[in-house]
């Protein structure tokens, strides 16, 4: 890999340290190329620390080590994209990442859905005089009981299926988001989340 460490005078190039999994940003830090040599040889991150002038490897005093998975470069060869597996927290404070974020995994838009649904579900639990969202049909569904919602997800399933036999694409993929939406509802009501799916199939996998 080409990595342009003469671009700068002190020899450094930033490199981002991202966890392979969940895909967050974990934290920056400079490499020179003997740092990048060592990371290489050893499996585990090692920056060249600009304040003690020397390079240190990421868990050495703590134990909280980055095991390296894959190192990219960007299109003008002068910053890094590490990809690793942290052993405990990355920040010296003592936080998952150095920005004070917990290093959980974001699936976007289904992550953002989830939060909603929970909200809803919180609103089940209160008197309905007293609910801030009177008329939610999360929170009707809620109301009915694990029976409705699993009974929900049953004629959405058998109504992609039907929809996946014709050639109308906008009716399967309609149905298909109602499917899926129901099954949130579903592990929500179950108490889980699809973090808790996506870590059965990767131990499956």
């Amino acid at each position: 890999m080409k990595i342009d460490f003469n671009k700068n005078q002190d020899g450094l190039v930033p490199a981002i340290i991202q966890d392979s999994v969940t895909r967050k940003v974990l934290m920056l830090g400079y490499m020179n190329k003997e740092a990048y040599e060592k990371t290489e040889n050893t499996g585990r991150v090692t920056f060249y620390s600009r304040s003690k002038k020397r390079l240190w490897t990421k868990g050495e005093e703590s134990g909280n080590y980055l095991n390296l998975v894959e190192i990219k470069n960007d299109c003008d060869n002068d910053t890094l994209l590490i990809s690793v597996k942290p052993e405990g927290p990355t920040c010296h404070k003592g936080t998952d990442t150095c920005w004070g974020e917990d290093n959980k995994a974001s699936f976007g838009f289904l992550s953002h859905l989830e939060n909603i649904i929970e909200n809803r579900k919180e609103q089940s639990t209160i008197r309905p005089e007293e609910r801030n969202e009177k008329n939610s049909y999360v929170v009707s569904l809620f109301d009915s009981g694990i029976n409705k919602i699993a009974q929900k997800v049953g004629e959405e399933a058998v109504e992609t299926v039907i929809e996946a036999k014709d050639d109308n694409e906008d009716l399967f993929l309609n149905e298909s988001a109602d499917l899926l939406f129901h099954y949130l509802i579903l592990l929500r009501a179950k108490g889980f989340r699809l973090k808790d799916v996506v870590k059965v199939l990767e131990e499956r996998h």
